[in-house]
């Protein structure tokens, strides 16, 4: 579904503390333009190089609503389920179950740090696909987790902010 073109490159991961990872990130108005699209291609090379599950546009400095949900088993998340990486414009979750789930979290921005963060157990998502078209899908479990966390950075939070015991 989405493919890491050669041309990719690797970009900078901010850390906390760098003001980006406060802001509310702004709405993408043209998903199809090419710098969006190639931001995407970076960021997806940049994940795989950090060996995350999840990254989020502020988390290389771009203040956008762009996420990319790519669960895999990887030297910080051994049991992490296999998916196929989607990248996500403009995610809003639309629904989310009362039912949540606690677990450990880490971040590519808060590097040596896990901590446990309640999360609901399943959800529903509204996004644009890389193609532009609207997008409505349900998630549960650990993808759930990755989605819930990557808005979070959208929205100028971090998950030590919401950990049970940091």
């Amino acid at each position: 579904m989405m493919s890491t073109l050669p041309s990719a490159q690797i970009l900078s991961i901010a850390q906390q503390g760098e003001s980006v990872l406060t802001q509310l990130a702004q709405v993408v108005s043209a998903p199809l333009d090419p710098e969006v699209q190639m931001l995407i291609q970076n960021m997806h090379a940049t994940l795989l190089a950090a060996n995350g599950v999840g990254i989020a546009a502020p988390q290389v400095f771009k203040s956008l609503r762009i996420i990319i949900v790519a669960s895999r088993p990887n030297p910080r998340y051994p049991a992490a389920p296999l998916m196929e990486a989607i990248a996500m414009i403009n995610p809003e979750i639309i629904w989310q179950s009362t039912e949540t789930c606690l677990g450990e979290e880490g971040c590519l921005s808060v590097p040596d740090t896990r901590a446990p963060v309640a999360r609901a157990e399943r959800l529903i998502v509204r996004y644009s696909n890389q193609q532009g078209e609207t997008v409505e899908a349900e998630y549960s479990g650990f993808v759930a987790r990755i989605i819930q966390h990557e808005v979070d950075h959208l929205n100028g939070v971090l998950f030590v902010d919401r950990a049970e015991d940091v």
